[in-house]
């Protein structure tokens, strides 16, 4: 069985540049892959705030400008999803597709998924109109009546996004203020009629067997329910971190988020964090590219420990 110096798992920012730093140092690096390579930038139109591209880029582009850096470099890329983590310092056993892999150490960058609503028939509709990614299905409702859910960046990002693209959209937030930044809520101004603001209020239920055909939205001040017949619903509600395959034994916060010290490590000597799965304020492609050079550079002083 081949032993590596670090698995890195997640090919998002912050795993990518984590397998690059350890690569460019001379270790051995399995990066086992659930989904293309780029993570959550993928499922972003553009980004406006990465340094060096003051014109923005778009979130397919700067995914492949990322995996591009692993080129020419020590990595083995396998295209699987990892099922557990066990061992400790020096020998961990990573289960991917069935396969078990052993690692010295282990950087876990595997981010976080979209949080639902919790509501009746969501699951059902997932796929039939309910959504959490407007650049993967945003098309099918062209020149159609949307609504997202939500108040952060996501939100507001995604709403600007499908503006271009369907004939109304509804932004509901069961606050009277937005967490995303300003700028895009001036920009979402600019379109006027076509999006229909919803502050302070929540959808109660989904409509429809086989597809989405509208929502149920009550105003939390009042009580006052509404139908709005919808094609689509995009929701951003929050994240919910992807760590079910980490023993107990690795300290989370209350949300489930994985904690750990300035220098990406865990509660578990040799296991490190990076990326949106940490338990942390910001979560920003730039924020997990630093975390990931951080925590490649921890595991690397590790291994140095280890091997004394």
């Amino acid at each position: 069985m081949k032993e590596y110096d670090a698995v890195v798992i997640g090919s998002g920012p912050a795993g990518i540049t984590a397998a690059m730093y350890l690569a460019r140092s001379g270790c051995s690096v399995l990066m086992p892959e659930q989904l293309a390579a780029g993570g959550q930038i993928l499922q972003t139109e553009a980004m406006e705030n990465y340094p060096g591209f003051p014109k923005g880029i778009k979130g397919y582009e700067l995914a492949d400008l990322f995996e591009a850096h692993l080129t020419g470099l020590d990595v083995d890329r396998k295209a699987a999803s990892v099922e557990s983590v066990t061992g400790s310092a020096g020998r961990f056993a990573v289960r991917a597709g069935g396969v078990d892999y052993i690692g010295k150490t282990v950087i876990v960058c595997s981010g976080a998924h979209h949080k639902p609503l919790g509501l009746e028939g969501e699951d059902r509709l997932r796929g039939h109109g309910v959504s959490y990614c407007a650049i993967c299905d945003g098309n099918f409702f062209r020149n159609q009546t949307v609504a997202v859910v939500g108040g952060g960046n996501s939100a507001l990002e995604e709403s600007l996004y499908l503006a271009k693209i369907v004939g109304k959209l509804y932004l509901i937030h069961r606050r009277d203020e937005f967490r995303g930044h300003k700028i895009y809520q001036d920009k979402l101004d600019a379109y006027g009629d076509k999006i229909e603001i919803l502050r302070s209020s929540v959808v109660s239920r989904l409509h429809g067997e086989n597809e989405l055909t509208g929502l149920t939205v009550k105003e939390l001040k009042t009580g006052e329910e509404r139908h709005l017949p919808v094609d689509g619903l995009f929701v951003y509600v929050g994240y919910e971190p992807s760590t079910g395959f980490l023993p107990a034994e690795v300290v989370r916060d209350a949300q489930g988020f994985i904690i750990t010290d300035t220098e990406m490590r865990t509660s578990i000597p040799g296991v490190f964090a990076a990326g949106d799965i940490r338990s942390k304020l910001c979560r920003q492609v730039i924020t997990a590219a630093g975390d990931g050079a951080t925590a490649a550079q921890a595991a690397f002083v590790f291994l140095e420990q280890l091997h004394a």
